[in-house]
């Protein structure tokens, strides 16, 4: 494990300094879920949501929440991100909607938040697009599943089976 970075020596929260850093390709993928009741995924399959098409406003919310990241978790450096995609695919066997974001930068810090915050704005999204219809949704196993360049180069976790 390593140590945290975002205190200084007496424990006062910091922003890092990341200018000595050399900047490189830096991407980074996170996943999400949200399972609901299967009468809420049909209407989401058929577009029957009264708020209009989820997973396109879903998507669109996503990548807003990537491009926000900085505004909403403190510490975040602002970046120019070059690339964000979200990705949404209904698993009816799941009654789950299932989230994968990308986040892409040439930069000196990583994109890990940004692409973990673009699935978590996306589920949010889903959530409150179909709350009318279903309060018992539930958001979970948000993770980081591949991060690479940087100092600590490839991550890439284990995926259950």
């Amino acid at each position: 494990m390593g140590e945290f970075t975002h205190f200084d020596g007496q424990g006062n929260a910091v922003m890092v300094d990341v200018g000595a850093k050399p900047e490189t390709e830096r991407v980074a993928v996170a996943k999400g879920s949200v399972t609901m009741a299967a009468a809420t995924m049909a209407l989401i399959r058929k577009g029957g949501v009264k708020k209009g098409d989820v997973l396109a406003v879903a998507q669109l919310a996503g990548i807003m929440g990537a491009k926000r990241t900085p505004d909403l978790i403190p510490l975040c450096h602002p970046l120019a991100l070059s690339s964000v995609t979200v990705a949404l695919s209904c698993d009816p066997a799941r009654s789950a909607v299932d989230i994968t974001a990308t986040c892409k930068v040439s930069g000196r810090t990583g994109v890990e938040m940004e692409a973990l915050t673009a699935v978590s704005v996306a589920a949010l999204t889903i959530y409150d697009m179909c709350k009318a219809a279903d309060r018992t949704m539930r958001i979970g196993d948000i993770r980081l599943v591949r991060k690479s360049g940087g100092k600590s180069g490839l991550f890439e976790a284990d995926e259950p089976r």
